[in-house]
């Protein structure tokens, strides 16, 4: 199936590994050409040799999210060599983890510029061209948590669902044929994020890693962790020009964790 990608220019935050790296190279498989970034450019050169040997057209720019500096030096580095982008996949780390008590005021303003603001900046920064072009597609990478929040991951919580009323709010005053905004919010997917928070929970709890795993896979319908191809997969469609109908949407990838209807 074509999916009419080739040629498209696609910036993903956060993506010298796990779920962002997977989005890259999907849409990098599909033709287009990708931008990546990460706060850590050793992770970042080594995405980028690795997307290249597979014949990927890849460019690499080291951001911090969570510094506004830094984000809108990123949305100025793009869009002096590229023009801006047709297709901006928001993705980040999480925030610190922890309940009401174990954060204090900084950490809510970083949890708020990381996932927040940086995707505020870089929408408002890249949102002109896909309009005048009649073209475009956003993607914002959140969580399961904002239909059905985690305990310990307040500001995730907090953050990802503004998140999702911001692009929602846009999507319904954009009103631009074929510039589309959508959120995915991720289920129980085998990360590096995900291991060590099984790891941090068998220690908390005395359990051994597997035991913890399994009793979340039990948790799952499916059964399992999804997978960052699993994720890739969808994006990548969303991204497409098959899923021009598809806007303002809220769509869990979660193995069916979520109770909830809607």
């Amino acid at each position: 199936m074509d999916l009419g990608l080739k040629d498209k220019i696609a910036l993903i935050t956060a993506s010298s590994k796990g779920i962002g790296k997977e989005i890259a190279i999907s849409l990098g498989k599909e033709g287009a050409e990708v931008i990546i970034s990460s706060s850590n450019s050793k992770n970042l050169e080594e995405a980028e040799k690795e997307l290249l040997e597979k014949g990927i057209k890849v460019h690499s720019i080291v951001c911090d999210l969570s510094k506004p500096d830094e984000v809108n030096k990123l949305s100025r580095e793009v869009i002096d060599k590229f023009g801006g982008v047709d297709i901006f996949v928001f993705n980040t780390g999480g925030p610190k983890p922890g309940d009401l008590f174990d954060l204090d005021e900084e950490d809510w303003y970083k949890g708020f510029e990381l996932i927040l603001m940086s995707a505020v900046r870089l929408t408002k920064s890249f949102l002109p061209r896909m309009i005048d072009k009649g073209w475009g597609r956003i993607v914002y990478m959140t969580s399961m948590s904002v239909k059905e929040p985690i305990d310990g991951l307040l500001l995730s919580n907090v953050f990802r669902a503004g998140l999702n009323a911001f692009s929602k709010s846009i999507s319904r005053v954009t009103k631009k044929d074929n510039v589309t905004f959508n959120v995915v919010c991720t289920g129980n997917i085998l990360t590096e994020r995900a291991i060590k928070l099984i790891e941090n929970k068998s220690k908390k709890l005395n359990k051994s890693y597997e035991e913890i795993k399994k009793e979340i896979e039990s948790s799952i319908p499916l059964g399992r962790y999804g997978t960052v191809q699993e994720i890739s997969n969808f994006v990548t469609f969303l991204c497409s020009e098959k899923a021009s109908y598809i806007n303002g949407t809220s769509i869990q990838v979660d193995g069916g964790f979520i109770k909830g209807i809607l």
